[in-house]
């Protein structure tokens, strides 16, 4: 055999192991459609017959009015449903079991009251929290026989913020929110000192990325004025929960602006 045959002979064989491989792992991440065809339907829990969800086509609906829908996928022996992904431990056309985030046996059964539909179809589509009106709040203050007035509005934005959550079953949902921008004026008589609007982003500095990210500016309240500035305290929140930054923000007599964290 000549060296050009045997050349020839060991690149074939790496092509065919390399196709092997690519082959392989296409069926390793190969989607079910056998499986998301039998969740097509409501599933509620087994034990207490609550509406766990809807799933229509490659779409999870959840039925309260707040949560996004997601999109799953089946793939071996996994549910994968959102960035998440859940074991399954049995399922056939009217039965699914599988384990949530905390490693508990979940136990849902296919309904068959035409009724537990209605949960879905209130809701258009889910609604986005957020605060409808502009908040005002605003006062003089008297520092060195001088006549100041602050001035601070809340204003919803159409900016969204997406906070992941878990149901009943221990499944991650997404609900979504707007954030706000904050404005903040102050004047020295008729005279403008300061006009700037506040962005929970110009907190990045003070507040962890991974908290900012589901956090929302909520509010700006007036707290002292001193030798200083005007001091403010920020509040950035995760909504619906109790995890908070108080970030003081200082506007001094020459317009610079400082921030520093009191509570976390």
């Amino acid at each position: 055999m000549t060296k050009y045959s045997i050349a020839l002979l060991l690149l074939l064989a790496t092509l065919y192991s390399c196709q092997r491989k690519s082959d392989n792992a296409d069926v390793a991440v190969a989607e079910n459609k056998q499986a998301k065809g039998m969740m097509q339907g409501v599933w509620i829990d087994a034990e207490t017959e609550e509406v766990s969800f809807r799933v229509k086509g490659d779409t999870v609906f959840f039925p309260d009015s707040t949560s996004q829908p997601a999109y799953f996928r089946i793939v071996a022996d996994s549910i994968q449903l959102g960035n998440t992904s859940y074991p399954i431990v049995k399922q056939t056309a009217h039965l699914f079991v599988f384990k949530n985030q905390n490693g508990d046996v979940v136990k849902l059964q296919k309904s068959t009251d035409p009724d537990d539909m209605m949960d879905f179809e209130k809701q258009a589509t889910p609604q986005t929290l957020t605060l409808n009106e502009v908040l005002k709040t605003d006062s003089v203050v008297m520092y060195g026989n001088q006549r100041y007035h602050w001035y601070v509005a809340v204003n919803p934005t159409r900016y969204k913020v997406q906070k992941t959550a878990y149901n009943d079953d221990g499944v991650e949902i997404q609900n979504v929110y707007y954030d706000n921008i904050i404005h903040i004026s102050l004047y020295q008589g008729a005279r403008q000192l300061f006009s700037r609007d506040f962005k929970k982003q110009m907190y990045a500095k003070n507040v962890p990325d991974k908290f900012l990210s589901q956090a929302i500016l909520g509010n700006m309240q007036y707290d002292h004025v001193d030798a200083s500035g005007f001091h403010f305290n920020a509040t950035l929140c995760i909504p619906d929960g109790a995890s908070c930054y108080l970030v003081e923000t200082l506007v001094g007599f020459d317009g610079r602006v400082g921030m520093k964290v009191l509570e976390r």
